[in-house]
């Protein structure tokens, strides 16, 4: 009989016990994680495997999430719902700043996008009666491998004063960083401010989908879900959502492909956004008429006050506003990504793995905020709250009209700074960085030439081979063991 292969980590393993034997060592591959913006579980398990506790922290990653989906639903007041979730981030948050003391890295900070936006702001502001200098001029640091960024003119001009060199900062200039900054993180804080009033339609997108993935499924849940005889099980409207999410993601493949072909393919993520934003629109509009109709035979049946009896509608009345709710997260994932990658200066691609689900949760954020701002606005001179103790009692179908009229602001307001947003072309980030690396892979040849011949001097059988279906779970096993 043939030999079994054996697994990739297994492999890994073996070439990392033979290298330590003959003394050699091979350079760690990194996984970027910035390609990890809507996978959190597995951008987690990649920063888990920095620490000792690999396999424990693993562990806690994937089975507490699991069983508190499963325990949550069946706890019935929403006190405990809610309070449950918050006493364990309470003690997440206690338990990470107890362990940031402790916490030793493997290289010096290198310091933050922010850091560097308020040195801008404080050395401009310093020199702000200095005379303005040719962009040849001013001082830029020629000694980092940093990508250098080309000038921009316009309303930030005067930020360009934080890179005049005075006599007094000619030598040792590392010693005037609050006072000199370098052309580039000049024009790195530019693009910064400019992309601030496009995180804010970010924003508004997850206002919308944080409803999605609250009041509707509620909705759901008290509705008929029998098709004649057959029951179907609660799950299904979620596996539309899925479906077609997965179906509206070739509208974006197909305008990039179009662009691309037209060499304009730098705009495809704006316009995937735009579409996000007009299915948002589309999708609170639908969910408030379906709402209204939805109140109308809770009232003609009287279960205005029996809020656990099923009502006599059928659930896929509900099925055009999750179609229209998983476009919006379908082109809105899709789009951000390359949009942010692009775009955002070269010192901030290593942040942009928190960058995007971090305005989406300043969206769930903002989606409390408003079911809070909109019941005290609604009640106002007397009047009953828009948000009672039950759904059959509340007024959803006003609130909805609300978000549909917020979220058509939204598509004016991104289409407006979309189009006064100087767009880069895709990978413009990364040449510099390529060109500076070339030199540092030419060092490395030598290794890997190494470790091709090791290859070919091992049996069939041993060689690694990856499963498609399993590469990242294999390279984390891989990663896991050889560290």
């Amino acid at each position: 009989m043939p030999n079994l292969r054996t697994p990739s980590f297994m492999v890994n393993y073996q070439k990392k016990k033979k290298q330590q034997h003959q003394g050699e060592s091979t350079p760690k591959t990194e996984v970027d994680i910035s390609q990890l913006q809507f996978q959190p579980m597995e951008a987690m398990l990649v920063l888990v495997q920095k620490e000792r506790v690999k396999l424990l922290g693993a562990c806690c990653i994937i089975l507490v999430p699991v069983i508190g989906l499963i325990a949550l639903p069946y706890i019935k007041p929403w006190s405990l719902r809610f309070g449950i979730p918050a006493i364990c981030t309470l003690v997440a948050t206690l338990a990470f700043l107890q362990g940031t003391g402790s916490y030793k890295g493997e290289s010096k900070p290198d310091g933050s996008p922010v850091t560097n936006v308020l040195r801008v702001f404080v050395a401009s502001t310093r020199k702000m009666f200095e005379d303005p200098k040719q962009y040849s001029e001013l001082y830029e640091n020629q000694d980092t491998n940093t990508p250098k960024l080309p000038h921009t003119k316009g309303l930030l001009s005067f930020l360009d004063k934080a890179a005049i060199q005075l006599t007094t900062e000619i030598e040792e200039p590392e010693k005037h960083r609050w006072r000199l900054c370098t052309r580039t993180e000049v024009e790195e804080t530019k693009i910064i401010i400019r992309m601030m009033p496009i995180w804010i339609t970010f924003v508004i997108c997850g206002v919308i989908t944080s409803v999605g993935n609250t009041y509707f499924v509620e909705q759901a849940n008290h509705m008929n879900y029998k098709i004649g005889k057959l029951k179907l099980p609660n799950s299904v409207i979620l596996v539309f959502y899925e479906i077609s999410k997965s179906r509206i993601k070739l509208i974006y493949t197909a305008i990039g492909r179009c662009l691309r072909g037209a060499r304009k393919e730098k705009y495809a993520p704006s316009i995937g956004i735009a579409l996000a934003t007009i299915f948002s629109v589309l999708c609170c509009i639908t969910a408030s008429g379906i709402e209204t109709r939805r109140i109308h035979v809770i009232r003609s049946h009287g279960l205005l006050d029996k809020q656990e009896n099923k009502i006599p509608l059928s659930v896929f009345v509900l099925l055009l506003q999750y179609f229209l709710l998983a476009g919006l997260d379908s082109l809105y994932e899709n789009s951000v990504t390359p949009f942010l990658t692009d775009q955002s200066p070269p010192s901030m691609k290593k942040y942009l793995v928190y960058l995007s689900p971090g305005l989406s949760g300043l969206g769930i954020v903002g989606s409390v905020l408003s079911v809070y701002v909109v019941g005290k606005v609604s009640e106002k001179g007397g009047k009953r709250n828009w948000f009672q103790y039950t759904l059959n009692q509340s007024r959803l179908d006003r609130y909805y009209w609300v978000l549909a009229a917020l979220s058509a602001a939204n598509f004016i307001w991104f289409v407006f700074w979309a189009v006064l947003f100087p767009l880069r072309e895709p990978g413009s980030n990364d040449e510099k960085a390529a060109e500076n690396d070339e030199e540092k892979a030419g060092n490395n040849d030598g290794n890997e030439e190494q470790i091709r011949n090791q290859e070919k001097e091992e049996p069939i059988g041993n060689r690694e081979w990856v499963d498609p279906s399993l590469n990242f779970v294999n390279d984390l096993l891989g990663a896991n063991i050889t560290r």
